[in-house]
């Protein structure tokens, strides 16, 4: 049986194919109420630098699911309505069909009495920054009772500031392969960059933990053709956060994206650079949904060179 590496990896991409490798050999032994998968569990990846956070493979490439997830988590809503329009499978895991039960977002901002998990950990590292209690919980014991379609595959993120680095270490129950690890290492290192920028501090290396690393028996042909793609490991990473206090920009996002999800008027006033970018991925996205092709490449014109493989896509 192969031996999956846990040695630190460099890109997305790199760490993608040392798991898929591994993975591909292993028998799908394993059934489930989704399909047979195959399993390795408790695995430690690494990855060294959280801005080489995309795939640029031609088969697994894609950014603009990651940063509408990625949004929707900052928004702290729970909305089918909002996430559907960048990942329709959540469709089919909703228990009232308006909300996502395990929805991070909310527990980002709310999990237990009206505290807010994010500004306590910021409040926490200002305060001591060699502290080892700077943990978000988005898995909780009430998730177990009861049955929900969705709950969370992320137990906690434990951020810890060393040599001026703000390094994180996420924990998963489970993690799908092919599926949810690309878009939960996006998420998560965005976040840890979102926080390191917060706390005015560099961003240091990406850990992620998972007892069930897993790959089902429907996703073996996009693994084979993602290995067999000839993929090079790249250089061309996401650009680094602008060094100053992100959530006034943030806030501003959010409030963009829910006006261009509801085609409503909007503007990019007094937003730097990196940040448009973000928000013209979902203007994209919009776009591309319409055919607007036209559209899209007058949004694309002077964005940064790392997005445009995966806007082109859209173009066709």
């Amino acid at each position: 049986m192969p031996k999956l590496n846990t040695n630190a990896f460099e890109t997305l991409d790199d760490l993608l194919m040392g798991v898929y490798q591994d993975l591909i050999g292993r028998p799908f032994s394993i059934k489930t109420s989704r399909g047979d998968t195959c399993e390795a569990i408790g695995i430690n990846l690494t990855l060294t630098n959280p801005h080489a956070r995309l795939s640029r493979s031609e088969v697994k490439g894609k950014a603009f699911s990651p940063v509408g997830e990625l949004l929707w988590y900052l928004s702290g809503s729970n909305s089918l309505e909002f996430i559907q329009q960048y990942i329709p499978y959540y469709k089919k895991e909703t228990d009232d069909g308006a909300t996502i039960f395990g929805a991070y977002g909310p527990r980002l901002y709310n999990l237990h009495n009206n505290i807010n998990q994010i500004e306590n950990v910021k409040a926490l590292l200002k305060d001591k920054s060699t502290s080892r209690r700077a943990v978000i919980q988005l898995f909780d014991a009430a998730d177990l009772v009861g049955t929900h379609k969705e709950i969370p595959c992320t137990c906690t993120l434990q951020f810890l500031l060393r040599d001026g680095k703000l390094n994180l270490h996420v924990s998963m129950r489970s993690n799908d392969a092919y599926m949810g690890l690309p878009h939960d290492i996006f998420a998560f290192t965005m976040l840890q960059e979102i926080m390191a920028m917060s706390l005015g501090v560099d961003l240091g290396i990406y850990h992620h933990t998972v007892g069930s690393l897993h790959l089902y028996d429907y996703d073996i042909e996009n693994v084979n053709q993602y290995l067999y793609e000839g993929y090079q490991s790249t250089k061309f990473y996401m650009p680094a956060m602008p060094k100053i206090d992100p959530w006034p920009a943030i806030k501003q996002i959010i409030e963009i994206e829910e006006n261009i999800r509801k085609n409503q008027p909007f503007d990019f006033d007094g937003l730097d650079p990196y940040w448009v970018d973000i928000i013209k991925m979902v203007q994209i996205h919009f776009l591309s949904k319409k055919k607007n092709v036209d559209g899209i490449k007058d949004v694309m014109a002077g964005m940064n060179d790392i997005y445009k493989m995966y806007i082109e896509k859209k173009i066709g």
